[in-house]
């Protein structure tokens, strides 16, 4: 059974940092491309970053560039995103996708429940 479950959401506030973690189970981790997104509240679904299997790719959305870090460890089959200067326009719930296809096309085999992030004063 396919299991990824986020962790490390929570309140912060504007310029503030958070590092968001997902924990795989249930298929090859080292072998899959992985996606982090987020739904903003009453918005629909948003792609934010992509890495390659083994890390050699990464690509991040024009709003997470310069400010969001995405990175793996396939020794603890663990998804890492590292968010800095956090606005309250990053405010969603915020979920790890593995990927159908080596390449970031939005389209997923499993997608976790999720993590809030909220971002306020």
């Amino acid at each position: 059974q396919v299991q990824l479950v986020e962790s490390g959401g929570g309140l912060v506030q504007p310029g503030g940092s958070l590092r968001l973690s997902c924990d795989a189970s249930g298929f090859d981790f080292s072998s899959g491309a992985l996606s982090w997104v987020r739904q903003p509240p009453g918005k629909g679904l948003e792609w934010v970053s992509f890495i390659a299997a083994d890390s050699s790719r990464k690509t991040y959305s024009n709003f997470a560039k310069g400010r969001f870090a995405i990175s793996r460890d396939n020794t603890k089959n663990r998804l890492y995103l590292q968010m800095n200067n956090l606005q309250p326009d990053d405010t969603a719930v915020y979920m790890c996708a593995k990927e159908k296809t080596y390449y970031p096309t939005g389209d997923y085999d499993y997608r976790g429940q999720g993590t809030q992030v909220t971002v306020s004063s």
